[in-house]
């Protein structure tokens, strides 16, 4: 038989690894599990907790099943750490072709050390299990682990091939990420390259530098924060475009390792300047479409938005200042249930009027509307402004929840105003919105029902009573949604105003297909 034909003949079978860590400052240690000999495959080897992903599981709810019944772990005791590239190999011998998606969880601090040993338990699959130093597991016969223990685990724990200074400066950035609820989605992006610039300093004459700094892209990319995964997987994109046209030079090591660090300090400077050419980009487009040339003092403009979006606010700073529109009149939802679009309004109101002193025939009028109003608000508008967390490969836009009923109620109430999306490039995804590339969240009830109970509504204690009510317990049960996001279509969509202009659907979807592409480049054959 051949080998081809032996390769054809291997049954495929998608995999968790999850590496449970006990992570103490001068000390990490990884548990290993013997497996026991009523398991299937790789008996009395030492392993991490493992199994299969069954149809329609995420990889991580995977993991998640796995350790709770084979350690009867949970997220009070375990927190999740670290994603690890998924890799894919073959083992004839059980005739299996693997593909292995690595995880790591770290037990939550207690007070006494020695409790980590008593909180797992394991089941039936294993005959024990024993701290490692991750240091020190290597994939050798000698070891008596399952096929890649330690490739998996130098997925996850990137201490493992990493030199000292590189592998603290990456930690560094990820705990950075993670801890930050301060800083909005662009100043987070320039701290995850400003940590992936920290990581490569140390990686001057390092054999493997290119792969450990795609590898390094890659962590900083799926170890953030899930919102803010996009905007950091562009931002890294374009530094390794970057970074890969500087190593085909014909220079001297020295001359481009300097140029491939000035490149990572133009790409840091160039993102913190993105914000103020969008507003140039709105501006242009107010030019083009709104302001007549031969009544250029008695322009109105009328625009809705909603929330508390940050480009928005600064690009209608920016046209009051360098338009001559005479009367700009300005919408805002209210934003439940934080009511983002009252601080907007404040905001709007209060720089505005520094912007007016010296302009006393400009006009600008700010109105707060209830949510449900959005109808009543859509009266005669001109355009309608929307922030975006993410596009998708179809131009959809995935926005603050609320934003759907404002574009439907402009769409019938002034059917020839604009919609625009005020958003970075960096925003536009690979995938699809039919395949969860950004999962709707479902944030606290209770930001809902705080305003209920201060207002004083007759039997809401009833509901905020029941809000961790579990379904089945009875016939009538409760539910209080407070989903932070939804969908626009893009068919809805009349523009997207990004750094480099106003651009179609059709430019988006470009834009996508050059992000999957260069994904594909630098990070697929890791």
């Amino acid at each position: 038989m051949s080998n081809e034909q032996s390769q054809l003949e291997l049954n495929p079978r998608s995999v968790v690894s999850c590496f449970i860590f006990s992570v103490e400052k001068t000390n990490s240690q990884v548990a290993l599990f013997r497996r026991s000999a009523k398991v299937r495959t790789y008996q009395h080897h030492l392993a991490p907790i493992s199994g299969s992903i069954d149809i329609h599981e995420s990889p991580l709810a995977a993991a998640w099943r796995e350790i709770k019944e084979e350690t009867t772990l949970t997220p009070q005791q375990l927190e999740f750490w670290r994603h690890g590239k998924p890799y894919s190999f073959s083992d004839v011998s059980v005739g299996r072709k693997w593909t292995v998606h690595p995880f790591a969880f770290r037990l939550r601090n207690i007070e006494e050390d020695e409790l980590h040993d008593k909180l797992i338990k394991i089941n039936w699959e294993h005959d024990s299990w024993e701290w490692h130093n991750p240091g020190k597991v290597v994939d050798d016969d000698s070891f008596g682990a399952v096929p890649y223990l330690a490739k998996s685990l130098g997925r996850v724990w990137f201490e493992k091939d990493m030199n000292r200074g590189a592998s603290e400066a990456l930690q560094s950035c990820l705990e950075e990420l993670h801890v930050n609820r301060q800083s909005g989605d662009h100043e987070l992006t320039c701290i995850a390259l400003k940590g992936f610039r920290d990581v490569l300093v140390h990686l001057q004459g390092d054999p493997k530098w290119w792969e450990t700094t795609r590898m390094t892209a890659w962590h900083i990319w799926k170890n953030s924060r899930e919102r803010l995964n996009v905007g950091t997987l562009n931002a890294l994109l374009g530094a390794l475009g970057d970074i890969e046209d500087v190593m085909e030079c014909n220079l001297e090591d020295e001359t481009r390792w300097d140029l491939t660090l000035a490149v990572l300090d133009h790409h840091l400077e160039t993102h913190r300047m993105l914000p103020s050419r969008i507003q140039d980009s709105f501006v242009e487009y107010l030019q083009t479409h709104f302001i007549s040339t031969e009544n250029a003092q008695s322009q109105k403009l009328t625009i809705l938005t909603l929330s508390a979006n940050a480009t928005i606010r600064d690009s209608l700073l920016d046209a009051i200042a360098s338009t001559p529109i005479s009367h700009l009149d300005i919408h805002i939802l209210e934003s439940r249930p934080l009511f983002e679009g009252a601080s907007m309004a404040s905001s709007l109101l209060t720089e505005s009027q520094a912007k007016l002193i010296s302009s006393p025939d400009q006009i600008v009028k700010v109105t707060v509307h209830t949510d449900a109003s959005a109808a009543l608000a859509s009266t005669n508008l001109d355009l309608v402004l929307l922030g975006a967390d993410l596009i998708s490969s179809s131009g959809c836009v995935s926005s603050k929840t609320g934003s759907l009923p404002a574009v439907l109620s402009a769409k019938y109430i002034s059917p020839n105003a604009k919609v625009l999306i005020l958003s970075g490039l960096e925003k536009v995804s690979d995938r699809d919105r039919r395949e969860d590339c950004h999962k709707l969240q479902e944030c606290d009830p209770a930001e809902v029902m705080s305003s209920w109970l201060h207002s004083g509504i007759k039997g809401v204690n009833i509901l905020h009573g029941l809000r961790d009510f579990h379904p089945g317990s009875s016939k009538c049960t409760t539910h209080v949604e407070n989903v932070d996001v939804e969908w626009v279509p893009a068919n809805l969509i009349d523009g997207y105003v990004c750094e480099d202009g106003t651009f179609d659907v059709a430019t988006i979807q470009y834009k996508a297909q050059d992000v999957k592409q260069r994904a594909d480049r630098y990070f697929g054959n890791l």
